[in-house]
């Protein structure tokens, strides 16, 4: 029927999508540009977890993360005008790294909102590639806020860090390169902040391999994919220690692609996390944050999902505080049993140090530190207590220590560590 002459055509724009052939692009953009970062077998965690396990480690790209993917792709999308104005971004430090390098390298202004959290060493890096820096708000949302204040304010190009095409076709040709040079993944675990990697994972992965499974892993403060998924209220909130996908909702295109295309989201808890960056470190010899080391965590929580399948896993970061590395590092020792505090009860006399001090040593243990009490808990007037903490090989040579203290008539009580294999 054709319409009278009073009526009204409104044309509706289709919702924007991502497809193969844009990741295809994107991958012909970023070639020689970017690196081809290795995906590469580990024998090693294959054993320790029951399933074949390839790594893809993006912490190898200039900046430590995937993020200049889409950064790349992004920036290569702007006309004169907008290079020229400018650009400006929200970003936990990854996003903020790969748009300040990349922008940087083609002289384009960017400023770059971060949230107060931000890891010092981010902050540092982002500036160091010339790079406005702002920090602003606690959560991502609200850095996200004042970016977009300061986009209309100075007339700035915002560059999301995940609701965009370009950014998720950039993040999809992690999936593309790990599929071209390990073609046995039958499995695909990626870490979700905004959910824009994922996205783009997905949609490489089900074209070139319809019957591979994608899982998308988020913290569990912070599962806001999950929720959408499985239709509940998003909630999120809390400390973590992977920052970088501490993220307050999903974007609404790659939630969009992700009803379509992933399997499943698994949440992952804080001890999971520091574990795996723990193993990374020791069996890889290579540094992941705690976003990087999301999928390796799902896999330690969820071995009997993953058993006999040959799983890839995006280290997508390694951007992670010196600190806060060492920190997690000495609690894994703790957690191992490589590290105990003990109490051991004395009598209150000389030689009681020496005597313990040499026990300890005869049985190869290394005393790290020793606090002397006599004045509280109840001791009493002729006795005291050692606090020791001890490094160890292991639980059996903890065991082996407390058993011989505690012949040679000590008291002993384990208060940190653990004694059992």
């Amino acid at each position: 029927m054709v319409p009278a002459m009073n009526d009204t055509l409104i044309a509706t724009a289709p919702p924007p999508t991502v497809m193969f052939a844009d990741i295809e692009a994107a991958a012909a953009l970023l070639a020689g540009r970017i690196a081809r970062t290795p995906t590469l077998h580990s024998h090693t965690l294959s054993n320790e977890l029951g399933c074949g396990v390839w790594v893809k480690f993006e912490n190898q790209q200039f900046t430590a993360s995937f993020k200049e993917r889409g950064a790349l792709v992004k920036l290569a999308s702007l006309t004169p005008q907008e290079r020229q104005r400018g650009v400006i971004a929200m970003s936990a430090g990854n996003h903020a790294q790969g748009v300040a390098y990349h922008a940087g390298k083609q002289g384009i202004p960017a400023t770059i909102v971060m949230p107060s959290f931000t890891p010092y060493t981010k902050v540092r890096h982002t500036q160091g590639h010339g790079a406005r820096v702002v920090l602003h708000g606690d959560t991502l949302s609200e850095a996200g806020d004042e970016a977009r204040r300061l986009a209309q304010a100075e007339g700035l190009v915002f560059v999301h860090p995940y609701d965009d095409p370009a950014i998720v076709s950039g993040q999809g040709t992690v999936a593309l390169e790990m599929l071209q040079d390990a073609p046995d993944i039958d499995t695909l675990v990626v870490p979700v902040g905004g959910a824009g990697l994922l996205a783009g994972c997905a949609v490489a992965a089900k074209a070139m391999k319809p019957d591979i499974r994608v899982v998308g892993v988020e913290t569990a403060g912070y599962p806001a994919l999950y929720q959408h998924l499985h239709g509940q209220p998003v909630t999120v909130g809390g400390e973590t220690i992977a920052e970088g996908i501490a993220v307050r909702d999903t974007g609404a295109l790659p939630l969009a692609l992700c009803r379509q295309l992933v399997d499943e989201v698994l949440l992952v808890d804080e001890e999971h996390i520091e574990r795996a960056i723990v193993m990374f470190l020791e069996i890889e010899k290579t540094v992941a944050e705690g976003a990087g080391a999301a999928g390796l965590a799902a896999l330690l929580a969820n071995r009997e999902a993953f058993a006999g399948r040959n799983v890839g896993l995006v280290l997508c970061g390694g951007n992670i505080d010196t600190r806060l590395l060492a920190s997690i590092l000495m609690r894994g020792l703790v957690r191992d049993g490589r590290i105990v505090r003990l109490r051991i009860k004395i009598n209150d006399k000389p030689g009681q140090l020496a005597r313990i001090s040499r026990i300890i040593a005869d049985i190869g243990a290394n005393v790290l530190e020793v606090s002397h009490q006599r004045l509280f808990g109840g001791v009493a007037a002729k006795s005291a207590t050692l606090e020791v903490i001890v490094e160890t090989r292991d639980a059996t040579q903890v065991r082996d220590m407390i058993t011989a203290l505690e012949n040679a008539t000590y008291k002993v009580t384990l208060l940190e560590g653990k004694a059992e294999g």
